[in-house]
């Protein structure tokens, strides 16, 4: 395949990789099996449910053997399809959430925060030391302590999902907004798109992706939980 030359091109390799088909081929949410969801992960955990849904559609992407089963309920509509999965699951105590989903296609041009460093560092905090490859630090100039970091959850060829952190002390300087924005950078130079999930609840989460220049386009994560 001809690698895409441009970021929003990559969003439609990367979830086609990652759920199994990208875009939905009907209003709402469009169910396919995927063997995708059968496979491990970034780290090394299967995730047999994942979705991203739009404000008009999305895909729900679920193991092959679970199709037949769990498709006729997107006839229903996609609220009422997440309402009885659990049940179609098997799971019926699972919980059903949906998180915010945002990507950048530009980031906001922030200075640099900080350097990257193997994950097996040793200033690197066990948090960060799962994500592998190479973590963004910011380290305090005059000690050498950390104080933020940026991990790189590597879901596929195209598709790079940042985690951000700062350590209680060193908040409110701006520094997590700025290594978003830089490691995005590093992303999409590399070829890949940069996405950035968060609980809609987490304010402060929000605060940071709009500010490193991912927009809330009104796309959601969706996974089950037990």
């Amino acid at each position: 395949m001809k690698e895409a030359a441009e970021p929003a091109d990559r969003l439609t390799l990367h979830l086609s990789s990652w759920l199994g088909q990208w875009p939905g081929r009907r209003p709402g949410l469009d169910v396919v099996g995927s063997t995708q969801r059968l496979r491990p992960g970034w780290d090394g955990q299967v995730r047999t449910v994942l979705g991203v849904r739009t404000p008009d559609s999305g895909v729900l992407s679920v193991p092959p053997q679970q199709l037949a089963a769990i498709a006729p309920l997107a006839d229903r509509g996609p609220d009422q399809l997440l309402a009885a999965l659990p049940t179609a699951l098997g799971k019926p105590n699972a919980l059903v959430y949906q998180g915010v989903f945002r990507w950048s296609t530009t980031p906001a041009d922030l200075p640099d925060a900080g350097v990257w460093v193997p994950a097996d560092d040793p200033v690197v905090p066990d948090w960060l030391r799962v994500f592998g490859g190479e973590v963004l630090l910011a380290l305090d100039p005059a000690t050498g302590a950390y104080l933020a970091g940026v991990g790189i959850k590597r879901h596929d060829r195209y598709g790079r999902e940042l985690s951000v952190g700062t350590e209680p002390a060193a908040r409110g300087q701006g520094l997590a907004r700025r290594l978003v924005a830089q490691a995005a950078r590093r992303v999409i130079a590399d070829g890949a798109v940069a996405t950035y999930l968060h609980d809609p609840a987490n304010l402060s989460s929000a605060r940071v992706a709009a500010a490193a220049g991912f927009p809330d386009h009104g796309w959601k994560i969706i996974g089950v939980a037990g």
